[in-house]
Protein backbone atom coordinates (compact mmCIF):
# COMPACT_ATOMS: atom_id res chain seq x y z
CA UNK A 1 0.00 0.00 0.00
CA UNK A 2 1.41 3.21 -0.85
CA UNK A 3 2.41 5.82 2.09
CA UNK A 4 -0.87 8.35 3.09
CA UNK A 5 0.76 11.60 1.28
CA UNK A 6 0.72 14.17 4.22
CA UNK A 7 -0.21 17.78 3.34
CA UNK A 8 2.41 19.96 2.10
CA UNK A 9 3.43 22.53 4.81
CA UNK A 10 0.94 23.24 7.16
CA UNK A 11 -2.27 21.11 5.23
CA UNK A 12 -2.95 24.22 3.55
CA UNK A 13 -2.97 25.05 -0.13
CA UNK A 14 0.21 26.33 -1.14
CA UNK A 15 1.24 28.90 -4.33
CA UNK A 16 -1.74 30.06 -6.50
CA UNK A 17 -5.18 28.49 -5.54
CA UNK A 18 -7.61 27.80 -7.59
CA UNK A 19 -10.97 29.50 -7.19
CA UNK A 20 -12.94 28.23 -4.62
CA UNK A 21 -17.00 28.46 -4.24
CA UNK A 22 -18.91 28.07 -1.26
CA UNK A 23 -22.40 27.79 -2.41
CA UNK A 24 -25.15 27.53 0.00
CA UNK A 25 -27.64 25.01 -0.42
CA UNK A 26 -30.21 25.05 -2.75
CA UNK A 27 -34.03 24.47 -2.99
CA UNK A 28 -34.94 23.09 -6.43
CA UNK A 29 -35.88 20.43 -8.95
CA UNK A 30 -34.27 16.55 -8.51
CA UNK A 31 -31.68 18.03 -11.10
CA UNK A 32 -30.10 21.35 -10.57
CA UNK A 33 -28.61 21.29 -13.84
CA UNK A 34 -30.15 23.11 -16.75
CA UNK A 35 -30.71 21.55 -19.99
CA UNK A 36 -32.72 23.87 -21.90
CA UNK A 37 -29.85 24.59 -23.91
CA UNK A 38 -26.18 23.97 -24.25
CA UNK A 39 -24.86 27.44 -23.02
CA UNK A 40 -27.72 26.87 -19.85
CA UNK A 41 -26.35 23.61 -19.40
CA UNK A 42 -22.52 24.70 -18.64
CA UNK A 43 -23.18 27.75 -17.19
CA UNK A 44 -25.51 25.44 -13.95
CA UNK A 45 -22.38 22.68 -14.44
CA UNK A 46 -19.89 25.68 -13.25
CA UNK A 47 -22.29 27.40 -11.19
CA UNK A 48 -21.74 30.17 -9.57
CA UNK A 49 -18.61 31.20 -11.58
CA UNK A 50 -20.09 32.96 -14.62
CA UNK A 51 -19.05 31.43 -17.99
CA UNK A 52 -17.54 34.94 -18.81
CA UNK A 53 -15.17 34.44 -15.97
CA UNK A 54 -14.44 30.93 -16.70
CA UNK A 55 -12.84 31.25 -19.91
CA UNK A 56 -11.39 34.69 -19.04
CA UNK A 57 -9.31 33.67 -15.66
CA UNK A 58 -9.24 29.73 -15.64
CA UNK A 59 -9.74 27.92 -18.80
CA UNK A 60 -6.40 26.70 -20.27
CA UNK A 61 -5.10 28.81 -17.85
CA UNK A 62 -5.22 27.26 -14.18
CA UNK A 63 -7.16 25.02 -11.65
CA UNK A 64 -10.66 26.33 -10.26
CA UNK A 65 -11.78 24.30 -7.27
CA UNK A 66 -15.75 25.02 -6.90
CA UNK A 67 -16.32 23.31 -2.98
CA UNK A 68 -20.18 23.19 -2.58
CA UNK A 69 -22.36 22.91 0.70
CA UNK A 70 -25.28 21.32 -1.43
CA UNK A 71 -27.33 18.18 0.00
CA UNK A 72 -29.73 18.28 -3.29
CA UNK A 73 -26.97 19.15 -5.65
CA UNK A 74 -24.56 16.12 -3.53
CA UNK A 75 -27.79 13.81 -3.95
CA UNK A 76 -27.79 14.39 -8.00
CA UNK A 77 -23.97 13.52 -8.18
CA UNK A 78 -24.53 10.25 -6.35
CA UNK A 79 -26.91 9.26 -8.53
CA UNK A 80 -24.96 9.67 -12.05
CA UNK A 81 -22.82 6.81 -10.82
CA UNK A 82 -22.14 4.52 -7.33
CA UNK A 83 -20.43 1.40 -6.15
CA UNK A 84 -23.66 -0.65 -6.18
CA UNK A 85 -24.11 0.09 -9.77
CA UNK A 86 -21.15 -2.17 -10.56
CA UNK A 87 -23.17 -5.29 -9.99
CA UNK A 88 -26.00 -4.43 -12.64
CA UNK A 89 -23.43 -3.70 -15.39
CA UNK A 90 -21.28 -6.95 -14.60
CA UNK A 91 -24.83 -8.46 -15.36
CA UNK A 92 -25.23 -6.60 -18.44
CA UNK A 93 -21.69 -8.05 -20.16
CA UNK A 94 -18.46 -6.11 -19.57
CA UNK A 95 -14.58 -6.56 -20.32
CA UNK A 96 -10.97 -6.12 -18.84
CA UNK A 97 -9.52 -3.79 -20.64
CA UNK A 98 -12.45 -2.41 -22.81
CA UNK A 99 -14.56 -1.11 -20.33
CA UNK A 100 -12.89 -1.68 -16.87
CA UNK A 101 -9.20 -1.48 -15.69
CA UNK A 102 -8.30 -2.45 -12.24
CA UNK A 103 -5.30 -1.02 -11.01
CA UNK A 104 -3.08 0.28 -8.00
CA UNK A 105 -0.45 2.59 -7.47
CA UNK A 106 2.64 0.92 -5.94
CA UNK A 107 5.76 2.86 -5.05
CA UNK A 108 4.78 5.54 -7.82
CA UNK A 109 4.00 2.97 -10.85
CA UNK A 110 0.84 1.83 -12.32
CA UNK A 111 0.24 -1.74 -11.27
CA UNK A 112 -2.53 -3.20 -13.45
CA UNK A 113 -4.74 -6.09 -12.35
CA UNK A 114 -7.02 -6.77 -14.89
CA UNK A 115 -8.29 -10.39 -15.38
CA UNK A 116 -8.59 -11.75 -18.74
CA UNK A 117 -12.28 -11.72 -20.62
CA UNK A 118 -15.36 -10.91 -18.87
CA UNK A 119 -15.57 -8.83 -15.57
CA UNK A 120 -17.19 -10.82 -13.06
CA UNK A 121 -18.87 -8.82 -9.65
CA UNK A 122 -17.67 -10.96 -7.50
CA UNK A 123 -13.52 -11.27 -8.39
CA UNK A 124 -13.98 -6.98 -8.88
CA UNK A 125 -14.98 -5.90 -5.44
CA UNK A 126 -12.92 -9.16 -4.21
CA UNK A 127 -10.12 -7.18 -5.57
CA UNK A 128 -11.17 -3.82 -4.68
CA UNK A 129 -11.73 -5.06 -0.21
CA UNK A 130 -8.84 -7.07 -0.42
CA UNK A 131 -6.54 -5.63 -2.94
CA UNK A 132 -7.25 -2.20 -2.32
CA UNK A 133 -7.79 -1.79 -5.96
CA UNK A 134 -9.14 1.23 -7.84
CA UNK A 135 -12.05 0.35 -10.21
CA UNK A 136 -11.84 2.23 -13.48
CA UNK A 137 -14.65 2.26 -15.62
CA UNK A 138 -14.45 3.49 -19.79
CA UNK A 139 -16.97 5.83 -21.02
CA UNK A 140 -20.11 5.11 -18.31
CA UNK A 141 -22.22 7.39 -20.96
CA UNK A 142 -22.83 4.28 -22.67
CA UNK A 143 -24.87 2.82 -19.73
CA UNK A 144 -26.02 5.82 -17.34
CA UNK A 145 -28.87 8.25 -19.12
CA UNK A 146 -28.04 11.30 -17.08
CA UNK A 147 -24.27 11.08 -18.08
CA UNK A 148 -25.38 10.79 -21.58
CA UNK A 149 -28.17 13.51 -21.01
CA UNK A 150 -25.04 15.75 -19.29
CA UNK A 151 -22.19 14.98 -21.77
CA UNK A 152 -24.07 15.51 -25.31
CA UNK A 153 -25.10 18.83 -24.21
CA UNK A 154 -21.42 19.58 -23.35
CA UNK A 155 -20.37 17.63 -26.98
CA UNK A 156 -23.02 20.39 -27.96
CA UNK A 157 -21.21 23.21 -26.15
CA UNK A 158 -17.85 22.80 -26.97
CA UNK A 159 -17.96 21.16 -30.33
CA UNK A 160 -15.39 18.38 -29.23
CA UNK A 161 -15.71 15.44 -28.56
CA UNK A 162 -16.34 14.52 -24.39
CA UNK A 163 -15.70 11.85 -22.77
CA UNK A 164 -15.50 10.04 -19.12
CA UNK A 165 -14.06 7.74 -16.73
CA UNK A 166 -15.22 6.86 -13.38
CA UNK A 167 -13.23 5.96 -10.36
CA UNK A 168 -13.60 4.01 -7.80
CA UNK A 169 -11.06 4.19 -4.92
CA UNK A 170 -11.26 1.97 -1.64
CA UNK A 171 -10.22 3.89 1.73
CA UNK A 172 -6.07 4.76 2.24
CA UNK A 173 -5.80 3.75 -1.55
CA UNK A 174 -4.42 5.23 -4.61
CA UNK A 175 -5.07 4.37 -7.95
CA UNK A 176 -2.67 6.25 -10.82
CA UNK A 177 0.61 7.62 -9.93
CA UNK A 178 1.36 11.48 -10.84
CA UNK A 179 0.55 11.58 -14.31
CA UNK A 180 -0.61 14.63 -16.51
CA UNK A 181 -3.31 14.39 -19.56
CA UNK A 182 -4.18 15.74 -23.23
CA UNK A 183 -7.37 17.03 -21.91
CA UNK A 184 -9.45 19.88 -20.43
CA UNK A 185 -10.62 18.11 -17.45
CA UNK A 186 -13.53 18.28 -14.61
CA UNK A 187 -13.86 16.51 -11.79
CA UNK A 188 -17.12 15.26 -10.30
CA UNK A 189 -17.01 14.03 -6.96
CA UNK A 190 -20.07 11.70 -6.50
CA UNK A 191 -19.23 9.44 -3.43
CA UNK A 192 -17.60 9.93 -0.61
CA UNK A 193 -14.22 12.33 -0.61
CA UNK A 194 -10.97 11.98 -2.31
CA UNK A 195 -7.78 14.08 -1.53
CA UNK A 196 -5.88 16.07 -4.26
CA UNK A 197 -2.44 17.46 -5.33
CA UNK A 198 -1.91 19.36 -8.07
CA UNK A 199 1.56 20.43 -10.00
CA UNK A 200 3.08 22.68 -12.35
CA UNK A 201 2.95 21.40 -15.58
CA UNK A 202 6.19 20.58 -17.07
CA UNK A 203 4.59 20.47 -20.46
CA UNK A 204 2.03 23.54 -20.47
CA UNK A 205 -1.27 22.58 -22.56
CA UNK A 206 -0.07 19.16 -23.12
CA UNK A 207 -0.85 17.20 -26.33
CA UNK A 208 0.02 13.72 -24.74
CA UNK A 209 -0.62 11.83 -21.93
CA UNK A 210 2.24 11.07 -19.42
CA UNK A 211 3.77 9.83 -15.98
CA UNK A 212 5.78 11.83 -14.25
CA UNK A 213 7.79 10.52 -11.78
CA UNK A 214 7.74 11.95 -7.78
CA UNK A 215 11.06 13.16 -7.41
CA UNK A 216 10.67 15.99 -10.68
CA UNK A 217 7.61 17.06 -9.62
CA UNK A 218 8.16 18.86 -6.86
CA UNK A 219 5.95 20.43 -3.84
CA UNK A 220 2.16 20.64 -5.26
CA UNK A 221 0.84 24.23 -5.52
CA UNK A 222 -2.55 22.88 -5.33
CA UNK A 223 -3.87 20.56 -2.13
CA UNK A 224 -7.40 19.87 -1.36
CA UNK A 225 -10.30 17.34 -0.40
CA UNK A 226 -13.37 16.94 -3.00
CA UNK A 227 -16.69 15.77 -1.46
CA UNK A 228 -19.81 15.26 -3.00
CA UNK A 229 -21.02 17.58 -5.01
CA UNK A 230 -17.94 19.48 -5.39
CA UNK A 231 -16.03 20.11 -8.73
CA UNK A 232 -12.37 20.63 -10.08
CA UNK A 233 -11.47 21.71 -13.07
CA UNK A 234 -7.55 21.74 -14.30
CA UNK A 235 -5.87 22.76 -17.76
CA UNK A 236 -4.49 19.64 -19.93
CA UNK A 237 -1.07 19.22 -18.87
CA UNK A 238 -1.83 20.09 -15.31
CA UNK A 239 0.54 17.05 -13.23
CA UNK A 240 -1.91 15.47 -10.49
CA UNK A 241 -2.77 12.54 -8.50
CA UNK A 242 -5.12 11.77 -5.76
CA UNK A 243 -5.91 9.21 -3.08
CA UNK A 244 -8.86 8.06 -0.87
CA UNK A 245 -8.19 9.09 2.70
CA UNK A 246 -7.82 6.38 5.53
CA UNK A 247 -10.73 5.51 7.62
CA UNK A 248 -13.60 6.90 5.25
CA UNK A 249 -15.81 5.28 2.68
CA UNK A 250 -14.62 4.87 -0.56
CA UNK A 251 -14.23 7.44 -3.26
CA UNK A 252 -16.07 7.97 -6.42
CA UNK A 253 -15.46 10.44 -8.83
CA UNK A 254 -16.68 11.35 -12.95
CA UNK A 255 -13.34 12.75 -14.84
CA UNK A 256 -15.45 14.14 -17.84
CA UNK A 257 -12.60 15.12 -20.42
CA UNK A 258 -12.82 17.27 -23.79
CA UNK A 259 -10.66 19.63 -26.27
CA UNK A 260 -8.07 16.22 -27.44
CA UNK A 261 -6.64 17.36 -30.36
CA UNK A 262 -8.54 20.22 -30.82
CA UNK A 263 -5.91 22.89 -30.86
CA UNK A 264 -5.04 25.87 -33.46
CA UNK A 265 -2.10 23.54 -34.13
CA UNK A 266 -4.75 20.39 -35.23
CA UNK A 267 -7.40 22.64 -37.17
CA UNK A 268 -4.25 24.11 -39.20
CA UNK A 269 -3.50 20.52 -40.22
CA UNK A 270 -6.57 20.11 -40.60
CA UNK A 271 -7.15 22.76 -43.35
CA UNK A 272 -3.98 22.91 -45.02
CA UNK A 273 -4.47 19.47 -47.39
CA UNK A 274 -7.52 21.13 -48.81
CA UNK A 275 -5.48 24.75 -49.01
CA UNK A 276 -2.66 23.01 -51.12
CA UNK A 277 -4.78 20.60 -53.11
CA UNK A 278 -7.33 24.16 -54.04
CA UNK A 279 -3.97 26.57 -54.41
CA UNK A 280 -2.35 23.64 -56.64
CA UNK A 281 -5.43 23.37 -59.11
CA UNK A 282 -5.03 27.29 -59.34
CA UNK A 283 -1.20 27.65 -59.87
CA UNK A 284 0.95 25.65 -61.75
CA UNK A 285 3.87 26.77 -59.70
CA UNK A 286 2.58 24.32 -57.33
CA UNK A 287 2.26 21.79 -60.06
CA UNK A 288 5.75 21.78 -60.81
CA UNK A 289 8.08 19.11 -60.24
CA UNK A 290 10.63 19.28 -57.19
CA UNK A 291 14.04 19.52 -58.21
CA UNK A 292 16.15 16.29 -59.31
CA UNK A 293 17.12 14.38 -56.15
CA UNK A 294 15.95 16.78 -53.33
CA UNK A 295 14.78 13.47 -51.46
CA UNK A 296 18.54 12.89 -51.50
CA UNK A 297 19.73 15.98 -50.18
CA UNK A 298 21.36 16.89 -46.85
CA UNK A 299 21.42 20.24 -47.40
CA UNK A 300 17.90 21.86 -47.80
CA UNK A 301 18.44 25.90 -47.02
CA UNK A 302 17.41 27.11 -50.33
CA UNK A 303 14.65 24.28 -50.44
CA UNK A 304 13.18 26.29 -47.28
CA UNK A 305 13.10 29.06 -48.78
CA UNK A 306 11.47 28.36 -51.83
CA UNK A 307 8.83 26.79 -49.15
CA UNK A 308 8.82 29.96 -47.24
CA UNK A 309 7.51 31.50 -50.40
CA UNK A 310 4.89 28.46 -51.23
CA UNK A 311 3.48 29.44 -47.71
CA UNK A 312 3.33 33.14 -48.02
CA UNK A 313 0.94 32.29 -51.21
CA UNK A 314 -1.19 29.96 -49.42
CA UNK A 315 -1.64 32.58 -46.15
CA UNK A 316 -2.60 35.07 -49.74
CA UNK A 317 -5.14 32.80 -50.08
CA UNK A 318 -6.06 31.69 -46.98
CA UNK A 319 -7.33 35.52 -46.29
CA UNK A 320 -9.34 35.64 -49.63
CA UNK A 321 -11.43 32.20 -48.75
CA UNK A 322 -14.66 32.05 -47.73
CA UNK A 323 -15.25 28.46 -46.96
CA UNK A 324 -12.57 26.94 -44.97
CA UNK A 325 -12.21 23.14 -46.08
CA UNK A 326 -11.82 20.72 -43.56
CA UNK A 327 -10.14 17.91 -44.29
CA UNK A 328 -11.28 15.59 -41.21
CA UNK A 329 -11.82 17.39 -38.02
CA UNK A 330 -15.89 18.18 -38.52
CA UNK A 331 -16.74 15.30 -40.06
CA UNK A 332 -14.93 13.06 -37.36
CA UNK A 333 -16.83 15.22 -34.88
CA UNK A 334 -20.13 14.02 -36.51
CA UNK A 335 -19.01 10.79 -36.38
CA UNK A 336 -17.90 10.17 -33.03
CA UNK A 337 -20.11 11.90 -30.93
CA UNK A 338 -23.10 11.28 -29.13
CA UNK A 339 -26.58 11.03 -30.53
CA UNK A 340 -28.95 13.43 -29.37
CA UNK A 341 -30.39 12.42 -25.72
CA UNK A 342 -33.97 11.18 -25.63
CA UNK A 343 -35.86 10.45 -22.67
CA UNK A 344 -37.80 7.26 -22.47
CA UNK A 345 -37.64 3.56 -23.40
CA UNK A 346 -37.63 2.45 -26.89
CA UNK A 347 -37.11 3.32 -30.89
CA UNK A 348 -34.93 6.80 -31.11
CA UNK A 349 -37.07 9.57 -31.41
CA UNK A 350 -35.66 11.06 -34.36
CA UNK A 351 -38.16 11.82 -37.98
CA UNK A 352 -38.89 13.76 -40.06
CA UNK A 353 -40.62 17.08 -39.10
CA UNK A 354 -43.97 18.02 -40.38
CA UNK A 355 -45.65 17.25 -43.45
CA UNK A 356 -43.75 16.57 -46.81
CA UNK A 357 -42.35 19.56 -47.71
CA UNK A 358 -43.04 21.89 -50.99
CA UNK A 359 -42.41 24.88 -52.70
CA UNK A 360 -44.94 26.74 -50.31
CA UNK A 361 -43.87 25.22 -47.09
CA UNK A 362 -41.55 27.06 -44.64
CA UNK A 363 -38.95 24.92 -43.05
CA UNK A 364 -36.59 25.50 -40.24
CA UNK A 365 -33.54 23.42 -38.95
CA UNK A 366 -33.62 20.90 -35.73
CA UNK A 367 -31.08 19.28 -34.09
CA UNK A 368 -29.02 22.45 -34.92
CA UNK A 369 -26.25 21.72 -32.45
CA UNK A 370 -25.92 18.19 -34.00
CA UNK A 371 -25.44 19.21 -37.77
CA UNK A 372 -22.08 20.51 -39.64
CA UNK A 373 -21.66 21.78 -42.91
CA UNK A 374 -18.31 21.36 -44.83
CA UNK A 375 -16.32 21.88 -47.70
CA UNK A 376 -14.64 19.45 -49.98
CA UNK A 377 -13.49 17.21 -52.80
CA UNK A 378 -16.00 15.13 -54.36
CA UNK A 379 -15.13 12.07 -52.54
CA UNK A 380 -16.90 9.42 -55.68
CA UNK A 381 -13.51 7.99 -56.60
CA UNK A 382 -15.58 7.96 -60.44
CA UNK A 383 -14.95 11.53 -60.82
CA UNK A 384 -11.86 12.58 -62.20
CA UNK A 385 -12.20 16.30 -61.81
CA UNK A 386 -12.89 16.37 -57.75
CA UNK A 387 -14.78 18.91 -57.83
CA UNK A 388 -15.81 21.21 -54.84
CA UNK A 389 -18.57 19.79 -52.79
CA UNK A 390 -20.77 20.79 -49.50
CA UNK A 391 -20.51 17.86 -46.99
CA UNK A 392 -23.78 17.77 -44.43
CA UNK A 393 -22.89 15.40 -41.76
CA UNK A 394 -24.39 14.98 -38.57
CA UNK A 395 -24.71 12.87 -35.39
CA UNK A 396 -28.67 11.97 -35.41
CA UNK A 397 -28.15 8.12 -36.13
CA UNK A 398 -24.91 7.89 -34.42
CA UNK A 399 -24.90 4.43 -31.63
CA UNK A 400 -24.49 5.82 -27.86
CA UNK A 401 -23.22 2.38 -26.91
CA UNK A 402 -19.48 2.87 -28.91
CA UNK A 403 -18.96 6.55 -28.01
CA UNK A 404 -15.67 7.03 -27.45
CA UNK A 405 -14.13 3.82 -27.37
CA UNK A 406 -11.89 3.70 -30.71
CA UNK A 407 -14.70 1.88 -33.23
CA UNK A 408 -12.90 1.22 -36.25
CA UNK A 409 -16.11 0.63 -37.95
CA UNK A 410 -18.14 4.22 -37.46
CA UNK A 411 -19.76 5.42 -40.76
CA UNK A 412 -20.41 8.98 -41.22
CA UNK A 413 -23.96 9.90 -41.40
CA UNK A 414 -24.98 13.06 -43.91
CA UNK A 415 -25.50 14.29 -47.29
CA UNK A 416 -23.30 16.26 -49.91
CA UNK A 417 -24.48 19.06 -52.19
CA UNK A 418 -22.77 21.27 -55.42
CA UNK A 419 -21.03 23.83 -54.31
CA UNK A 420 -23.68 26.14 -55.69
CA UNK A 421 -26.26 24.98 -52.99
CA UNK A 422 -24.04 26.57 -50.18
CA UNK A 423 -26.09 30.57 -50.21
CA UNK A 424 -29.19 28.18 -49.68
CA UNK A 425 -28.13 26.22 -47.24
CA UNK A 426 -26.38 29.00 -44.81
CA UNK A 427 -30.13 30.50 -45.76
CA UNK A 428 -31.84 27.97 -43.79
CA UNK A 429 -28.85 27.13 -41.53
CA UNK A 430 -29.47 31.51 -40.17
CA UNK A 431 -32.78 31.72 -40.39
CA UNK A 432 -34.97 30.65 -37.53
CA UNK A 433 -37.87 29.45 -40.00
CA UNK A 434 -37.52 30.31 -43.65
CA UNK A 435 -39.94 30.03 -47.13
CA UNK A 436 -38.71 27.51 -49.80
CA UNK A 437 -39.19 29.16 -52.77
CA UNK A 438 -36.98 31.97 -50.99
CA UNK A 439 -34.02 29.83 -51.26
CA UNK A 440 -30.79 31.03 -53.44
CA UNK A 441 -31.28 28.51 -55.74
CA UNK A 442 -31.88 28.55 -59.81
CA UNK A 443 -34.68 26.71 -60.35
CA UNK A 444 -37.79 25.53 -58.22
CA UNK A 445 -36.60 21.34 -58.70
CA UNK A 446 -33.63 22.45 -57.08
CA UNK A 447 -34.92 23.72 -54.04
CA UNK A 448 -37.73 20.98 -53.92
CA UNK A 449 -34.83 18.45 -54.14
CA UNK A 450 -32.15 20.16 -51.57
CA UNK A 451 -35.17 20.58 -48.67
CA UNK A 452 -36.50 16.62 -49.38
CA UNK A 453 -33.29 15.42 -48.68
CA UNK A 454 -32.86 17.20 -45.73
CA UNK A 455 -36.67 16.72 -44.52
CA UNK A 456 -35.91 13.03 -45.22
CA UNK A 457 -32.50 13.04 -43.18
CA UNK A 458 -34.41 14.62 -40.33
CA UNK A 459 -32.36 17.88 -40.41
CA UNK A 460 -35.54 19.92 -40.88
CA UNK A 461 -39.29 20.38 -40.03
CA UNK A 462 -42.14 21.83 -42.02
CA UNK A 463 -43.58 24.98 -39.94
Amino acid sequence: MPKKARPAGDGKEEGPVPKQVKVEAACGPSSPLNFDSPSGLFESFISPIKTETFFKEFWEQKPLLIQRDDPALATYYQSLFRLSDLKGLCSWGIYYGRDVNVCRCVHGKKKVLNKDGRVHFLQLRKDFDQKRATIQFHQPQRFKDELWRIQEKLECYFGSLVGSNVYITPAGAQGLPPHYDDVEVFILQLEGEKHWRLYQPTVPLAREYSLEAEDRIGRPTHEFILKPGDLLYFPRGTIHQADTPEGLAHSTHVTISTYQSSSWGDFLLDTISGLVFDTARADVALRAGIPRQLLLQVETTAVATRLSGFLRMLADRLEGTKELPSADMKKDFAMNRLPPYYAGDGAELVAPGGQFPGLDSTVKLQFRDHVVLTVGPDQDPSDETREKMVYVYHSLKNRRDTHMMGNEETESHGLRFPLSHMDALKQIWSSSAISVKDLKLTTDEEKQNLVLSLWTECLIQVV
